[in-house]
């Protein structure tokens, strides 16, 4: 073992019950410092050392993440960048090409402990060069041939050999982005065009090979395909486009983005995007939220900083959002701490209707805040009267009333 192997490998490997949702979070945190030592190692030190260092630690990361309970993704996340380090060591050390690509094809297509991380045969371009990238494709073609004809109407994971025609298609995909051949990348990635998210994936393609009429023109149809999440999705990375190729036509594409799906989110992607202009669209906006209420107070409240406009808003259109309801009285009582007390007394009331655990530390809070907001004025007197009938109301709850006094109520 080297210095560094010493410095990193203990860190991915452990012996510790991973399976708990606990554990394998601190050993996450613990496995990705071990790859802050190797990113930090490429530079200065021993190419061969850094290499076979990570090619460890990558195998032995791979043996934790299977018995893990990787919820939080911290481990994964460890996996990842040890994923995207391996190619560029690879290069760095001048690794064997034939040695390169066995170790690819056994990964994708012969892996015993995880099947769902993928490699990228383009980032391995300048480790294999031409040579190892047609020994790399030359194997891919091997597998292919043992594949045979797909069964009629299957699907996609009803087969034994699904995984190997996915790693299969991962790579034509990949390989026609290291090309830079359009045809095969809309053939590729775009498919029968059946779904949104691969107009999307078409349009992703083209931007990394530097096409960007063509990302353009993809991701624009991607998201005009239907009104579903994934043209909503593909709308979103259309307008990123247009932000950074076209900033002309940005405006433009986030009105349209909004009349396609007129949230709270577009509308403030829009007002971002309108600056000094935003005059010319309030009344659309406006008029297309307010059959939504709860967008339409969001907006105000996130995007314009508006609490007076919040505060009408949540009243004329009958907001029924309780949550929402107490963020737009807890913005107003800025401007009239009193007119936010009968809001959180309904709140209140609406919280404690159901004997759920969940809301009464929530609601003893809110109390102590109306004590706070109504503290000097006539109003105080009314706010320790409704807190009695809250109790009494609610004397056979034993939790609330325990949080009731530990938030010092009367």
């Amino acid at each position: 073992m080297t210095e560094l192997a010493d410095a990193v490998l203990p860190l991915i490997r452990t012996r510790a019950d991973v399976g708990r949702w606990s554990s394998a979070n601190e050993h996450g945190e613990q496995m990705n410092v071990a790859v802050d030592i190797l990113e930090a190692a490429v530079t200065d030190g021993d190419p061969a050392d850094v290499y076979r260092t990570t090619h460890r630690a990558l195998a032995s990361a791979l043996k934790v993440i299977a018995r893990a309970d990787d919820s939080s993704g911290i481990i994964g996340s460890a996996c990842r960048r040890l994923l995207d380090l391996h190619p560029v060591v690879a290069a760095r050390a001048g690794v064997a090409k034939a040695e390169l690509v066995r170790w690819m094809m056994d990964f994708q297509f012969h892996q015993e402990e995880v099947d769902y991380f993928a490699l990228d045969p383009a980032a391995y371009a300048a480790a294999l060069g031409e040579d190892g990238m047609r020994l790399y494709r030359a194997k891919l073609d091997e597998v292919a041939t043992t594949l045979g004809p797909l069964p009629p109407a299957a699907g996609e994971w009803s087969i034994a050999d699904s995984q190997e025609r996915w790693a299969l298609e991962w790579n034509a995909r990949r390989l026609a982005v290291y090309d830079r051949d359009a045809e095969a990348i809309i053939r590729t990635h775009a498919r029968d065009l059946r779904v949104a998210a691969w107009f999307e994936d078409t349009a992703r393609a083209f931007e990394e090979i530097g096409d960007v009429d063509k990302a353009i023109g993809w991701a624009d149809d991607g998201g005009a395909f239907d009104k579903g999440h994934q043209a909503k999705h593909c709308a979103e990375y259309w307008s990123e486009l247009l932000a950074r190729y076209r900033p002309t036509e940005y405006l433009e594409a986030r009105r349209r983005n909004f009349s396609m799906w007129p949230d709270a989110a577009h509308a403030g992607a829009l007002y971002a995007a309108a600056g000094p202009r935003w005059g010319e669209f309030r009344d659309e906006v406006s008029d297309a939220l307010r059959s939504q209420p709860s967008d339409a107070v969001i907006f105000a409240l996130d995007s314009l900083k508006d609490a007076r406009l919040a505060w009408d808003l949540a009243h004329s259109l009958d907001l029924a959002d309780n949550r929402l309801w107490t963020r737009v009285a807890t913005s107003y009582e800025k401007i009239d701490r009193l007119a936010a007390l009968p809001v959180l007394a309904r709140v209140i009331e609406a919280e404690l209707i159901e004997a759920n655990v969940h809301n009464y530390r929530p609601a003893a809070r809110k109390l102590q805040r109306m004590r706070r907001l109504a503290e000097g004025s006539p109003q105080a007197s009314d706010v320790d009267h409704f807190i009695s009938e809250m109790r009494e109301r609610n004397r056979r709850r034993p939790r609330l009333q325990q949080e009731f006094d530990r938030a010092q109520l009367p």
